[in-house]
């Protein structure tokens, strides 16, 4: 790990960089290189003492900010903050990756085992009643949607209204009597 500790009105000594050089090596228990950036400023603002952190690694960038009355404890929680910064990133990537392996092996048995001729899916909603231009209105506010079923106020019968192969016009589908 690559350290860089600047102070601004503020020194920094040698119990202070080695207590960083001691924080620091919990954020390399996550990556497995050594190529890790962290780049420490330390000042005073008032009466508190500001420790500014940030990380890079692997094109990622941590950062943290924290002011108190005593330097150590700014420093504690700013490795605090930053180990859950990574932590969350971290997880949030094992879990892209998990579902990616799923989505692989899917795919892969789906394309070993192609089934033909059987109902692979089904969907259920709920049928409301409703006139036919009330549902064609429904139907053109879900574009992703090429057909959807109703229950006829007037005829009081299950209708089914489609999107033609135009784009532009509707079908409906009504039971014979």
């Amino acid at each position: 790990m690559n350290i860089k500790i600047t102070g601004k009105e503020l020194k920094a000594t040698e119990s202070i960089k080695n207590y960083i050089n001691t924080k620091a090596e919990r954020l390399e228990k996550y990556f497995e290189t050594e190529d890790m950036d962290l780049f420490v400023t330390i000042k005073k603002e008032g009466d508190d003492q500001v420790a500014e952190m940030q990380v890079s690694v692997y094109g990622e960038s941590f950062r943290a900010v924290t002011a108190s009355n005593d330097l150590y404890a700014s420093i504690d929680k700013n490795i605090d903050i930053l180990e859950g910064q990574i932590r969350k990133m971290k997880t949030k990537k094992d879990k892209q990756n998990m579902t990616e392996s799923i989505r692989m092996k899917e795919a892969s048995r789906e394309e070993t085992h192609e089934v033909e001729n059987e109902i692979v899916k089904t969907m259920y909603y709920s049928i409301k009643p409703m006139g036919a231009e009330d549902a064609k209105l429904l139907l053109e506010d879900h574009p992703q949607n090429r057909f959807l079923t109703f229950v006829n106020i007037e005829t009081g019968k299950v209708n089914v209204i489609y999107k033609l192969k135009d784009n532009k016009n509707y079908g409906v589908i009504e039971p014979e009597e």
